[in-house]
C-alpha cells in the first residue's frame, strides 16, 4: 500500500479531492519506479555489470528472486521486479513468477482479517509462481516483450567519466552546477519534504512510508553525488526522458479512469445482488490494477459470503499497483501476464467450485 493513497475510503462522485488524490498517487508510483530504475542504472554502470551476471546465467535464480519480491507486502516488491524487467535484467517468466506470487496491498489486510487464509493463499500463489515461472521459462527462455532492450546499459562501460563516486570531484561540479541537476535535486528534495510533513490522507508513519523515504534518500544521494557524465548520458537520457513521461500518462490516466468509475459505480451492492456470478467477477475484477475493488472479496470470504476458491481466483489475478508501471512500458507484457493469470483463475476457482472449497 502506498503512503497516501486513498483508494481504501469510500468512494464519491469525482471531485477536486478526487484528482488531487489521483496526482499523489501517480507521482508516488512513478517517482518509486524512477529511483528504482536510477538504482539499478548505477549498480549496473558503477559494476560493469558484474552484479547481475548471476541473474542473466540464471533464469531459474531470476525467478525465485522475482517470487521473493512478488511475496513482499503491499506494490514495492513488484514495482522493483517490473524495473528490473524493463531494465532487461528480469526475462518475461521471472517477472510473470512475480506477477502471480503478489497480492499487493491486500496482503496486509488479509493477515489482519484472515491470517490463516492469507497464509494458505500466499502458500499456494508461491507454488503457481514456482509452476508458471518455470513452464514459461522452459519455452521462452530469456523472451521479453519491452521495447527497450536494456543493452544501452553496456554501451557506455568503456567511458572514463563512468566512474564511482569520488568525494573530490563533488564540490566542482556543484561548483559548475548543471540544470539536469538542479533540476533532479530540486525535484527530490521536494518529495521529501512532502514525505515528511505531508499527511493528507492520515496514513501515518508506516514501514511503507519509512521505505519510500530511503528510496528517495537514495535517489537523492544518487543524482547530487554522481559525475556529470554518468548523470547526463545513463540517469537523464537512458531513464528519466525514456521511461517517465510514458509511466507517468499511463499511471495517471489508469487511476484517474479508476477514481472516476468507482466514484459512479456502486460495486459491492452489484456483486452481493450477484452471487451466481461472482467467480466471474472475481477474475475480471482481478484485471483492475488498484487495490479498493479487491479488498470486497476478502470482506466476503471474511463473512462467510464467498467461498476460498473464489478468494483464491482473485488473488492469482490482481497484483495491486504493480502492473501500472508495466502497462505504461509494455501493455503486450502486461496483457499477456494478465491473461495468463485470468486462464490460471478461472481453470483454478471453477475446480474449487466444483470440488466446493
Amino acid at each position: 500500500m502506498l503512503p497516501d493513497l486513498h483508494s481504501e475510503h469510500e468512494h464519491g462522485p469525482f471531485g477536486w479531492h478526487s484528482l488531487t488524490g489521483v496526482m499523489e498517487d501517480t507521482l508516488m508510483v512513478t517517482f518509486f519506479v524512477m529511483v528504482m530504475l536510477l538504482l539499478i542504472e548505477f549498480i549496473t554502470v558503477q559494476t560493469r555489470g558484474n552484479w547481475s551476471k548471476p541473474l542473466h546465467r540464471s533464469g531459474w535464480l531470476q525467478i525465485l528472486v522475482a517470487i521473493v519480491l512478488g511475496l513482499i507486502p503491499g506494490c514495492l516488491g513488484t514495482f522493483s521486479a517490473v524495473s528490473l524487467y524493463i531494465h532487461g535484467i528480469f526475462n518475461f517468466s521471472a517477472l510473470m513468477a512475480a506477477l502471480v506470487a503478489t497480492t499487493g496491498d491486500e496482503a496486509f489486510i488479509m493477515f489482519s482479517m484472515i491470517p490463516a487464509a492469507a497464509l494458505k493463499i500466499n502458500l499456494i500463489l508461491i507454488g503457481l509462481a514456482l509452476i508458471t515461472g518455470g513452464v514459461l521459462y522452459l519455452f521462452l527462455k530469456n523472451k521479453r516483450y519491452v521495447r527497450q532492450s536494456g543493452h544501452h546499459i553496456e554501451g557506455h562501460h568503456h567511458v572514463p567519466d563512468c566512474v564511482g563516486i569520488e568525494m573530490k570531484n563533488i564540490i566542482p561540479e556543484w561548483k559548475n552546477l548543471s540544470f539536469t541537476r538542479a533540476l533532479l535535486v530540486g525535484f527530490s528534495l521536494l518529495f521529501l519534504f512532502y514525505l515528511i510533513f505531508a499527511d493528507s490522507h492520515g496514513h501515518g508513519w508506516g514501514w511503507e512510508k519509512i521505505m519510500f523515504l530511503i528510496v528517495t534518500l537514495i535517489g537523492l544521494f544518487i543524482v547530487a553525488t554522481v559525475p556529470d557524465h554518468f548523470l547526463h548520458e545513463h540517469l537523464w537520457r537512458h531513464t528519466i526522458r525514456k521511461h517517465l513521461p510514458r509511466i507517468f500518462l499511463w499511471t495517471f490516466g489508469a487511476f484517474l479512469f479508476i477514481e472516476v468509475a468507482m466514484g459512479y459505480f456502486d460495486l459491492e451492492h452489484w456483486m452481493q445482488s450477484n452471487l451466481v456470478i461472482v467467480l466471474i467477477l472475481a477474475v475480471l475484477i482481478g484485471i483492475i490494477p488498484q487495490s479498493g475493488p479487491h479488498i470486497i472479496f476478502i470482506s466476503m470470504f471474511a463473512e462467510g459470503m464467498i467461498p476460498f476458491s473464489v478468494l483464491l481466483a482473485n488473488s492469482i489475478v490482481q497484483d495491486g499497483h504493480g502492473g501500472m508501471p508495466l502497462l505504461a512500458e509494455s501493455g503486450r507484457s502486461f496483457i499477456l501476464a494478465k491473461g495468463i493469470k485470468i486462464g490460471m483463475a478461472a481453470a483454478i476457482g471453477t475446480a474449487g467450485i466444483l470440488l466446493q472449497f
